[in-house]
């Protein structure tokens, strides 16, 4: 990897940092880990919950780092040290200074839902013209973001970038950092609602993803009841809308067909009608796909380009990953959860045809603080509608149960364990069956997963 070098006094100046150092003194890497430190970097003591690079400052210099950031001074090598209060601010600081002395096009995503899948549509559509780097996973915070743009090199063209906040306040200066030239809003949900306090905390928040941008499109979607609200005369420069309803949105899908796994539909754009296909289904995935092709239009790839780069996205992760496997269709989706995401997956299981039934598996949704009881029941009662059988486990999953059984579903059941649910899972399954398996992250549903493609 080869980064652009940055002056060690620029990078002083930039942290209002005391630096003695030689005046034409550069770093051509930036790295907070001890075990990957190139000769010459500069090394950022971070603090973690299980460990204190500050720790290791001594080390990280003896062992070939030029320079430290840290936030006490070592025992040794204090002359080459710039002292801060906070490193995670200072290494974000950093990346906002390397960002802006490189010439690269930035797309910012962020949003309730649906953020990781709309980065990799996006990046679909922009690698199609530039050399393109994105996040990798869902690395989105303030740690994440800046690696990710000390990561561009000189040639890259382009990036984009998934920005996730969970409290109030932080979004602004993530924005500052990024200083997208297009950023992408794609929806306001729930996620986090006992910090923010309500959706329209959340909105304002979101929101703030432009305060970095200097012009550029804020892209949001128009599907959203909360984005509609949105005043576009607010001073953000150009405000696209995308949508699978609305044809006066600036892109709007339509003739939307689902077949084997892939989506195919029409986008219309400024006049023009661009065949688009996914591999992919539900209609939240043609909704991401949107974001992504206006992404690319905003930053000057011809949209008929941009829609036939859409074929080329391949889900991240266990995000609605489709697997064949023998007779049975699964469907990776527990990477993360939230009531948004839950009802679109339900949705789009409810649309899918097969000659089997249509199973949900579920756990938990985390991190829904006083709405967590009555989110889970509501989900439950939407599974009723859209699968033939619900089974899920987790504490909170008790209310998907108490939902589905009061809406109808007479095969629903909870189980204590995961254990209990792959045992009553393996006794019933059958050809042509989709297995649907969804719940936060934390829940760690892929096991009973990693179970069905070994014991069924």
């Amino acid at each position: 990897m080869t980064m652009k070098p940055l002056l060690m006094a620029e990078i002083a100046r930039e942290l209002g940092a005391r630096y003695t150092g030689p005046t034409r003194e550069v770093v051509k890497a930036v790295s907070s880990d001890t075990r990957a430190l190139p000769p010459g970097c500069l090394f950022v003591a971070l603090r973690g919950d299980r460990f204190d690079g500050n720790d290791y400052v001594d080390s990280a210099l003896e062992q070939g780092a030029a320079w430290a950031v840290a936030e006490r001074l070592p025992d040794r090598n204090r002359e080459r040290v710039l002292l801060m209060k906070d490193t995670r601010w200072a290494l974000l600081r950093i990346a906002g200074l390397y960002r802006r002395s490189l010439d690269v096009k930035v797309v910012a995503v962020t949003g309730s839902v649906g953020k990781t899948t709309t980065k990799e549509m996006a990046a679909s559509v922009l690698q199609s013209r530039y050399r393109t780097l994105k996040t990798q996973q869902n690395l989105n915070n303030e740690i994440g973001l800046s690696q990710t743009i000390l990561q561009l090199e000189e040639d890259h063209r382009a990036a984009v970038l998934e920005i996730g906040v969970d409290g109030p306040g932080q979004m602004a200066p993530l924005s500052l950092c990024a200083a997208p030239d297009a950023a992408i809003v794609t929806g306001i949900g729930v996620s986090h609602m006992e910090r923010f306090g309500s959706r329209q905390g959340i909105l304002r928040e979101k929101l703030d993803i432009a305060r970095g941008m200097n012009g550029g499109a804020l892209i949001l979607n128009g599907d959203d009841d909360l984005l509609t609200t949105f005043d576009s005369s607010a001073g953000v420069g150009r405000v696209l809308r995308y949508s699978v309803e609305d044809e006066a949105a600036d892109a709007c899908a339509r003739r939307i067909e689902e077949h084997a796994g892939q989506t195919s539909f029409q986008i219309l754009c400024g006049g023009e009608r661009c065949d688009a296909q996914i591999p992919a289904v539900g209609r939240h995935n043609v909704s991401n796909a949107l974001a992504g092709f206006l992404a690319g239009v905003s930053l000057g790839i011809d949209p008929r380009d941009a829609a036939a780069a859409l074929r080329s996205y391949q889900p991240a992760g266990m995000r609605q990953r489709v697997v064949e496997h023998g007779r049975l269709t699964v469907v990776e989706d527990c990477y993360n959860a939230s009531p948004d995401s839950m009802r679109a997956a339900l949705s789009t299981l409810g649309s899918m045809h097969r000659e089997g039934r249509r199973i949900a598996i579920l756990s938990d949704m985390l991190e829904l603080g006083e709405i967590a009881a009555r989110s889970h029941y509501e989900v439950g009662r939407q599974a009723a509608r859209q699968a033939d059988i619900l089974l899920c486990t987790g504490p909170l999953a008790e209310s998907y149960l108490r939902g589905a059984r009061e809406s109808g579903l007479r095969d629903a059941r909870h189980f204590e364990t995961q254990q209990q649910l792959f045992a009553h899972l393996k006794q019933i399954v059958g050809p042509g069956d989709i297995l649907w398996f969804k719940a936060s992250r934390g829940m760690k549903l892929e096991n009973i997963i990693q179970k069905v493609y070994e014991e069924c």
